[in-house]
């Protein structure tokens, strides 16, 4: 019809995702608070890669960040303080179809979570990591974080905080195996969303280190970081995150960076003249310990029971 020759069709897919089908209730964060930020490129992220909501789950902690599976319209788990990572590797071990995301904070990921956290790194399980850092305990109310600066005044250090903050990035950068490792601004959507997308097509631990605007708590950090443009440097490599011209002209400092180059990713991590926003290292041919984990996923309960006693057999006097 209209001219098309009969045999000619638009191959449709059968279900085709728009916003709407991510989107769930109305997220109780405060205004102007980085998470709607980073809430909105995930969901778009979720539309442009036609995720099936029913076979993608977001799990997180306890936190302001942590509420984010049920502003998702997907599955989800809501956990306990710092144990996200744990409930997602067991997720992705039994179920390697599924796309898993971990949402943790500065408290929940760098704090009670730490252990687990550097293991899952370890482990390199795939998954997509993001770890919002606004370097204070917002849902309880201002309390120091680990990664909060000293001389931050809050209701756990009135009169400044003395101890050097955690860096997430330096910590990730040196466990083993870790094999993608980037951060980014809740400021700059576009770079974010950049971020994000090659995060989630990377196998293996993803881990997205967010710089997050708590305006509440922490309004002068968050006129800091965001006013001053001397403070921020944005990483250029062909392999790395890349952005229109137009965003990258909204930088005013960049620099190269072979996201390869790990130890050169390590020093640009403890650098203190300037915030890099971009990919930091990245290595495409790492363990991952899901796919040794799911090697008996096609077993039957009979197999099982079949292999348990023939070890057991080998202990038999």
């Amino acid at each position: 019809m209209f001219g098309l020759k009969p045999d000619a069709a638009l191959e449709l897919p059968e279900n085709y995702y728009v916003l709407d089908d991510y989107e769930k209730g109305i997220a109780r964060w405060c205004d102007g608070c980085g998470d709607h930020a980073v809430l909105a490129s995930v969901q778009k992220l979720c539309r442009e890669e036609q995720l099936d909501p029913v076979k993608t789950v977001f799990v997180s902690g306890i936190g302001c960040s942590s509420r984010f599976p049920h502003y998702m319209n997907t599955y989800g788990f809501h956990g306990l303080h710092g144990r996200a990572f744990p409930v997602a590797c067991g997720i992705k071990h039994r179920r390697p179809d599924l796309d898993v995301f971990v949402i943790t904070g500065d408290g929940d990921c760098c704090s009670i979570g730490a252990g687990a956290w550097i293991h899952a790194i370890r482990y390199n399980v795939n998954l997509t990591v993001m770890l919002f850092n606004n370097e204070i305990y917002g849902l309880t109310k201002k309390q120091q974080s680990p990664t909060s600066r000293i001389g931050t005044v809050s209701n756990t250090t009135p009169r400044g905080s003395i101890l050097p903050p955690l860096d997430p990035m330096q910590v990730t950068l040196g466990v083993a195996n870790a094999s993608f490792v980037a951060q980014t601004a809740d400021w700059n959507p576009a770079h974010m969303h950049a971020t994000i997308k090659a995060a989630h097509a990377h196998k293996g631990f993803s881990f997205v280190h967010i710089l997050q605007r708590c305006p509440i708590f922490q309004p002068e950090l968050v006129n800091e970081l965001t006013s001053n443009r001397d403070n921020i440097c944005y990483l250029k490599d062909d392999n790395g995150i890349t952005v229109s011209e137009d965003i990258e002209k909204t930088f005013k400092h960049s620099a190269p960076h072979d996201p390869s180059d790990i130890n050169g990713a390590r020093q640009l991590a403890a650098s203190e003249e300037k915030i890099y926003l971009g990919l930091f290292y990245q290595g495409k041919n790492k363990e991952n310990y899901d796919d040794y984990g799911a090697h008996n996923l096609g077993v039957t309960v009979e197999e099982k029971t079949a292999m348990l006693n023939a070890e057991f057999d080998k202990y038999g006097i």
